[in-house]
C-alpha cells in the first residue's frame, strides 16, 4: 500500500510542476504561442494522464481490499467462525455453510454478474459451466424436491 500512495504521490508532485512549467512558459512568452509553452502543455498533459492512472490504480487497490474484506467477513459468517461476545448466548439462525461451499456460490455469482455486464444474460449459451444446475447438483441443499 505504501507503493501506491507514494506513487500517486509523486504523480500529484510532478503532475503540479507540470503546471508550474506551464504559467512559467506562457509568463515567459508574453502569453504567446511558442515551441517551449506547447512543451510545456504537452508535458502537463502527461502528468495529467500519469497521475489518472496513479488514482485509477490507488482506487482499484481500494476496491480489492474492499472486497477481500467484505469476502472474508462472509466467510467467517457463513462458516461460523465468528464466535459471539463473550457472556452472551450464541446467535441463532442459519446454519454455517462449508466455506468450498460459499465459494463455488461467490463464484456462479461472479460469472453470472459477468454474463449481465457483457450483455448475454438472456442468452442461451452461457459461459458458465452448468448453469442449467442452480449451483452444483453434488450438493443436497441446491436441488429442488
Amino acid at each position: 500500500m505504501d507503493n501506491i500512495v507514494d506513487a500517486l504521490n509523486n504523480a500529484y508532485q510532478d503532475f503540479l510542476g507540470a503546471a508550474a512549467g506551464v504559467l512559467e512558459a506562457k509568463e515567459a512568452s508574453g502569453s504567446q504561442k511558442t515551441p517551449a509553452t506547447d512543451a510545456a502543455l504537452e508535458n502537463f498533459k502527461q502528468r495529467w494522464e500519469l497521475l489518472r492512472v496513479g488514482c485509477d490504480q490507488a482506487e482499484e487497490f481500494v476496491e480489492s481490499v474492499k472486497q477481500r474484506i467484505g469476502s472474508e467477513c462472509l466467510v467467517d459468517e457463513a462458516t461460523g467462525s465468528l464466535t459471539g461476545k463473550p457472556g452472551q448466548p450464541p446467535i441463532a439462525g442459519l446454519p454455517p455453510i462449508s466455506a468450498v461451499r460459499l465459494e463455488q456460490m461467490s463464484k456462479a455469482v461472479r460469472w453470472l454478474v459477468i454474463e449481465l455486464q457483457q450483455g448475454s444474460g438472456n442468452s442461451g449459451g452461457s459461459t458458465y459451466p452448468n448453469t442449467s444446475a442452480p449451483f452444483d447438483a453434488r450438493f443436497s441443499e441446491d436441488t429442488t424436491q
